[in-house]
């Protein structure tokens, strides 16, 4: 065969390559999409490291809040264990004082009690008359309840109202009952058999009674 009858062949295998050329182009145009589609997928993984960022950012937030609170409420528990102790010591002092302020006016009773005494053995050692002894004890003693009277006065205690009184379960103490005698009404406070005593509302002690039944 000559080189005229080969030239048209591979003229048409060219025009046959120039014809499938829109097909590579095809391909390149897919491959281009797919390149173009490159930025959103980074666009989406950065957009994820992000989030997971302030998401670490939130918990490290958090954690800290946390150690905060738990430093805040042990600085209160020790601020409260401190206020305890001083108001127990506080109550003890003002315990003590107001025991003090007590005793203080019972010393002078008690003074008054050690001239009774003395002026009982002087009249002794004088070999006086015992009428006169006994005189002056008298008056020694009505002299020291007087002065006690006083001073429980002083502090605000009172005697409770016992005898012809109504009796009331929340001053009087019910000992024992009697007959009513005529013209005293059932309930009524017939006879004290201890003194009760009170200051202001609080009842320091009942008082003892016999009730008419």
């Amino acid at each position: 065969m000559s080189v005229e009858e080969q030239a048209p062949e591979t003229a048409a295998d060219v025009a046959d390559d120039v014809t499938e050329t829109p097909a590579s182009e095809a391909h390149a145009a897919d491959v281009a999409d797919d390149v173009a589609e490159t930025p959103e997928a980074d666009a989406g993984g950065a957009e994820a490291g992000t989030a997971g960022e302030a998401a670490g950012a939130e918990v490290a937030r958090l954690q800290a809040e946390l150690e905060a609170t738990r430093d805040q409420l042990m600085r209160q528990a020790a601020e409260f264990r401190n206020y305890r102790r001083r108001t127990e010591a506080e109550k003890q002092q003002l315990l003590e004082l107001g025991q003090s302020l007590v005793v203080q006016h019972v010393l002078d009773v008690l003074d008054d009690f050690g001239r009774s005494l003395e002026a009982v053995e002087q009249v002794e050692e004088r070999q006086a008359d015992p009428q006169v002894a006994y005189d002056q004890l008298k008056q020694g003693l009505a002299l020291v309840y007087r002065k006690f009277q006083e001073e429980l006065q002083r502090l605000g205690v009172e005697a409770i109202e016992a005898v012809g009184a109504v009796f009331d379960e929340r001053v009087h103490e019910a000992v024992m009952q009697q007959p009513a005698p005529d013209g005293v009404e059932p309930g009524t406070v017939l006879a004290e058999l201890q003194k009760g005593y009170r200051m202001g509302e609080r009842v320091l002690r009942h008082s003892k009674v016999v009730v008419a039944a």
